[in-house]
């Protein structure tokens, strides 16, 4: 952006520990005691969203700038298309140009294959999720981590329950009680946490998991290899352009 004559700033807003994304499955009691199950996070990320240097400075832009700094970052309209059939059946495309096409390349390699690969692989879930769910070790899991919630003063029937029971009493309390909702979210989060643990649910989940991607590895096995590689390719050159985040 820099060689197309505009600024452009990073988004370091969250730290390392922060963009930590909350699976289905959390049993890190320090991190929820910490973060609860990111209801914080969620909202600071909003707020720099809104509020982001890189509006403002667009929006101050003269109107050709402005569509030279579209141009310049994503391509605009003579944007290449990308596109990717999902395990399911859908197709998703993706317009990829500018500087934006440049940064991926340069993680990537190919922005085509990641793209290609990696709506493959983080789509896999469509053809098992629902064999999963009803899994009978899973559910035993399930059920054992509920109970173990129950006695902690918490009745859910999974870890999904609780998660939506705790949005649903942040947005009662409103922005004026924040502070309260976060509270309860935290006791929630490490009660869930501590229970995944004691009932090594995570591991039982992964386990499961692994088991019905196995089973597919005939039709999408080359698209999850090539997505692991391509990501772990991505990380290795990304931590040497940007210093990691604390």
């Amino acid at each position: 952006m820099k060689r197309h004559g505009f600024t452009y700033w990073e988004d370091r807003t969250l730290t390392l520990r922060e963009s930590r994304p909350v699976r289905y499955v959390q049993d890190d009691v320090a991190w929820a005691r910490a973060y609860g199950y990111g209801g914080a996070i969620d909202a600071k990320s909003e707020r720099t969203r809104k509020h982001h240097p890189i509006a403002a400075y667009r929006q101050s832009l003269s109107a050709e700038r402005r569509a030279a700094f579209d141009m310049a970052l994503d391509g605009g309209a003579e944007a290449a298309d990308l596109s990717a059939s999902l395990p399911g059946g859908a197709k998703v495309h993706k317009r990829l140009g500018g500087c934006t096409a440049e940064a991926e390349k340069t993680l990537y390699g190919d922005p085509a294959e990641w793209f290609r690969a990696s709506k493959t692989a983080t789509g896999l879930n469509a053809l098992y999720g629902q064999e999963l769910m009803n899994d009978q070790r899973l559910t035993t899991a399930v059920r054992a981590w509920s109970d173990c919630m129950r006695e902690a003063g918490h009745s859910y029937d999974d870890p999904q329950a609780a998660r939506d029971a705790v949005r649903q009493n942040t947005a009662r309390l409103g922005p004026a009680r924040a502070d309260q909702a976060f509270a309860a979210e935290r006791r929630t989060a490490v009660a869930d946490a501590g229970c995944a643990r004691e009932t090594s649910l995570k591991s039982v989940a992964a386990a499961r998991e692994t088991h019905y991607v196995d089973q597919l590895r005939d039709r999408y096995g080359a698209a999850v290899d090539t997505y692991r590689h391509l990501g772990q390719q991505a990380y290795d050159r990304a931590v040497r352009i940007v210093p990691q985040r604390a």
